[in-house]
């Protein structure tokens, strides 16, 4: 375990370690890059403030991981939250749902479009690919972190894949269908 002289250094530490994927956790919950850029970084205000509670039983990755999902979580239930999704939904039906072409190339990507469909799975599927598959962490961390039971984990696990598959398979008879499949093969169960 890594001693820090003062809160100063070990915000600094946990900062440098974890701020990008703080971030992309965060953007994993709220599907915004501004939302999640002020999510992460008022994160980062409550790892400093509750840097006395952080007890050296656990990961600093666990506990700034268990602090991200929690805030995370509240924000969603937020008034605020809300407000702001509605409001989207307004903005976009008055716009219409023309794209330009730079937004069209992107979503051909296959990563991208892979991405998207993680996107959809409802938040407690969505924390689960992400820990498990891009963080990799083990299923005794994610279940720690989310504070819920491991076999729990474990079924959100297959269930989010199963809803992933689902959703490729429907897009498969396209080519840009194809190419997700096959660039996301370790998610099909």
């Amino acid at each position: 375990m890594r001693h820090f002289s003062s809160r100063d250094d070990f915000i600094d530490y946990v900062f440098q370690e974890f701020s990008d994927e703080i971030f992309r956790f965060s953007y994993t919950y709220v599907k915004r890059k501004d939302i999640a850029e002020d999510l992460t970084q008022e994160i980062f205000i409550k790892c400093y403030k509750n840097y006395h509670k952080f007890k050296s039983n656990s990961s600093i990755k666990t506990w700034i991981y268990s602090i991200a999902a929690n805030h995370c979580k509240d924000y969603l239930r937020s008034g605020y939250a809300k407000y702001v999704s509605l409001s989207e939904k307004i903005i976009h039906l008055v716009k219409g749902q023309s794209k330009n072409p730079e937004e069209i190339a992107i979503e051909r990507d296959s990563s991208q479009m892979l991405t998207d469909y993680i996107l959809t799975l409802p938040v407690k599927y969505r924390e689960v690919i992400f820990l498990y598959y891009f963080k990799e962490l083990k299923i005794s961390m994610i279940a720690s972190t989310l504070k819920c039971n491991e076999n729990t984990v474990k079924s959100r696990l297959r269930r989010a894949k199963i809803l992933l598959k689902e959703a490729i398979c429907i897009e498969g008879g396209n080519e840009y269908g194809k190419e997700v499949k096959e660039s996301c093969e370790k998610f099909l169960p």
